[in-house]
C-alpha cells in the first residue's frame, strides 16, 4: 500500500506524538517556517525522521490543496482495529459507547464524527469496507488529530456486526429523521451502538431493521435535515450530557 500523505502543523503534530514511528519523512516549504514547523522539525530529527526542503508549488502538487501549512508528511497506511477488539475495550471500560457508521462516504464528515466521538469518549468507531470513506489523510485532517487516537474497525458485514454488539449486550440505536422517539427520551446510559447513516440516503433498511430502536432530533424549520456530521455530534453530546449528570467524573 502507498504512503499516506498528512498535511497540517496540528494533525502532523499528533502523528509524530502517537505514530511516530510509521512517519517516514517529512517536507516543509522553501519559503519559510513557523515556530510551530521547527518545533515539528526539531521533534523529527530527533525521532531520525528524513526533512527535506521544497518549494511550495511542489507541496501543494503533493498535498492536492494549498491548504498545507507549509509542511507535509508520509506515513506509513492508518491501521484498522479488529471488531473484537472495540467489543473487548469497550466492555472492559463500560459502559460501552460505540459508533456505527453506515455509508459516510464523505471525508470531511468522516473526519468530524470521529473528532466528536473521541471528544465524547467513544470507544470505537466501526465503518463498512463498501460504500464508505477509507481512512486517509483528508480525514486525519479534518479529524484534527483524533484519529490517532480513536480506534477505527473495518468490517464485511454491518448487519452481522450488529448483532455481534447485541449478543454482547450492547443495545443498538439508529439515528433517523423522522419516527423514532427523540434522543433525549432514551436512556443513554446503558451500553449502546449509536448508528449514523450516511449523507444521502441515511441508514440503509436491513441495518435500519436489526436495530433495537430509532431515535431522532427533533428540529424546527423547513430544512430536509441535518447532516451526518453535526447529527452524530448532537446525538453524542447528549450521551455524554446523560451519562455525566448520571456518574461525574472525578
Amino acid at each position: 500500500m502507498a504512503d499516506e500523505i498528512l498535511y497540517g502543523i496540528h494533525p502532523i503534530q499528533e502523528a509524530l506524538v502517537t505514530r511516530g514511528h510509521t512517519v517516514r519523512e517529512i517536507w516543509i516549504s522553501r519559503s519559510g517556517s513557523s515556530t510551530k514547523v521547527n518545533k515539528i522539525l526539531t521533534q523529527a530529527r530527533g525521532l531520525g525522521i528524513k526533512v527535506r526542503t521544497f518549494d511550495r508549488q511542489r507541496l501543494e502538487a503533493k498535498a492536492g490543496t494549498v491548504r498545507h501549512q507549509g509542511i507535509i508528511a508520509f506515513l506509513s497506511p492508518y491501521g484498522y482495529v479488529e471488531i473484537e477488539t472495540i467489543v473487548e475495550v469497550s466492555l472492559a471500560r463500560g459502559p460501552a459507547l460505540i459508533v456505527v457508521l453506515d455509508g459516510i462516504e464523505d471525508p470531511q464528515n468522516l473526519g468530524s464524527l470521529i473528532r466528536t466521538a473521541y471528544i465524547c469518549g467513544v470507544h470505537g468507531v466501526v465503518v463498512p469496507k463498501d460504500r464508505a470513506a477509507p481512512l486517509t489523510a483528508a480525514v486525519a485532517k479534518a479529524s484534527a488529530g483524533a484519529l490517532e487516537h480513536c480506534q477505527v474497525a473495518r468490517v464485511t458485514n454491518l448487519r452481522r456486526t450488529l448483532a455481534l454488539l447485541k449478543e454482547k449486550g450492547i443495545w443498538v440505536v439508529g439515528l433517523i429523521l423522522e419516527g423514532g422517539r427523540p434522543i433525549y427520551q432514551l436512556d443513554l446510559c446503558q451500553p449502546t451502538a449509536l448508528v449514523i447513516g450516511g449523507e444521502a440516503k441515511g441508514i440503509r433498511p436491513l441495518i435500519r431493521q436489526t436495530c433495537d430502536l430509532h431515535a431522532s432530533i427533533p428540529q424546527h424549520g423547513r430544512l430536509d435535515s441535518l447532516n451526518a456530521a453535526a447529527a452524530g455530534a448532537m446525538a453524542l453530546y447528549e450521551t455524554m450530557r446523560q451519562r455525566l449528570t448520571v456518574a461525574p467524573q472525578k
